[in-house]
């Protein structure tokens, strides 16, 4: 089976959901609007943008979530600071932001040394991936509130008014997709669920048993950071981290009907969270990337350069009028 086929069908094994396992998207986007709504400041798809003249000022703040139990079930915090960075310069990319600048919150149960030290290279590595000044940060110690740690980060960037993307796919755009580095950040929850069934962190990664599950679930997120130079250079309609949600997201760039007909191959791992979990396709489309890591919508003549200018993108497919929905692999995907 590979992760495009259907999960078998076992009555003895129930089959995972992501809500099932404490994360209801649905839920949590309707808390997310209610807190926008109390803010009550201009929010964008994935930053806010707070207008100071000729540029756009772009605010993006984002955390590692459920993540950060793997690292800590192996005592591996390395790569953590790197998804942290990822996850917010990502959503200020498709903004059309440029990312400038990263500060990061540190909340800890007990202050360890090794620990921050981990976390801090990992945002050290991460601001030089991004291109963007790690300006410090704040270290909490809350015994009362934080079990273990958590860390987030905002992110800050710049950007001249007719650089900001539009927003809005149009029908007849080609969509271009960029592959993920593997599960990223998101969906941790249903994959920590699904891959403890049987398993341990520490057992070897079947696909590659070089690898241990936990080295490869802590793969971190891929910034890209390197694609926002040849978007702004072509008429780029709108764009999309494929983040929480997974394919849904891209509904994010409008209400229309997304056709995806050439997505990226999902890595290995996807394929070993829906065997080990029992997970239908559209949970498994729902909740991760599945090999696709960020897209755009742009006018035909413009992807094709796009796809020219860049190292390994590819049109995965266009964006057409209908019902809202996102097609891929014969699912009809709708939030």
């Amino acid at each position: 089976m590979t992760a495009d086929e259907p999960a078998d069908d076992d009555p003895d094994e129930e089959r995972l959901t992501y809500a099932e396992t404490g994360v209801d998207i649905d839920e949590s986007e309707a808390a997310t609007m209610a807190l926008i709504g109390a803010a009550g400041e201009f929010e964008g798809d994935y930053a806010g943008l707070v207008d100071i003249g000729e540029q756009y000022l772009a605010l993006a703040t984002d955390g590692v979530g459920t993540k950060l139990l793997v690292a800590e079930a192996v005592d591996d915090y390395s790569t953590i600071g790197i998804d942290c960075m990822a996850m917010n310069v990502n959503d200020l990319v498709a903004t059309g932001v440029e990312p400038v600048a990263f500060v990061d919150y540190l909340a800890v149960e007990t202050p360890d040394e090794a620990t921050s030290e981990e976390i801090g290279a990992g945002l050290r590595e991460g601001a030089q991936r991004a291109g963007v000044a790690l300006v410090g940060g704040e270290t909490a110690v809350m015994p009362d509130v934080i079990k273990g740690l958590d860390i987030a980060g905002t992110c800050a960037g710049l950007a001249p008014k007719d650089g900001v993307f539009p927003g809005e796919a149009e029908a007849g755009d080609a969509i271009v997709g960029w592959p993920s580095s593997g599960i990223h950040s998101n969906g941790l929850t249903l994959a920590r669920e699904a891959v403890t069934r049987d398993h341990e962190y520490t057992d070897p990664f079947p696909p590659a048993p070089d690898r241990t599950i936990a080295e490869e679930l802590l793969t971190p997120t891929r910034i890209y950071t390197d694609v926002l130079e040849t978007l702004r250079a072509h008429e780029t309609h709108a764009a999309a981290h494929v983040t929480g949600g997974g394919w849904t997201n891209l509904t994010r760039m409008g209400e229309k009907r997304y056709e995806i007909t050439d997505p990226f191959e999902a890595q290995p791992v996807f394929e070993f969270v829906q065997e080990a979990g029992n997970v239908d396709d559209e949970e498994m489309h729902r909740t991760f990337n599945m090999g696709t890591g960020f897209v755009a919508a742009l006018p035909e003549t413009d992807a094709e350069a796009v796809v020219e200018d860049s190292e390994d993108a590819r049109i995965v497919g266009e964006v057409t009028e209908g019902e809202e929905a996102v097609a891929i692999r014969g699912l009809e995907l709708t939030e």
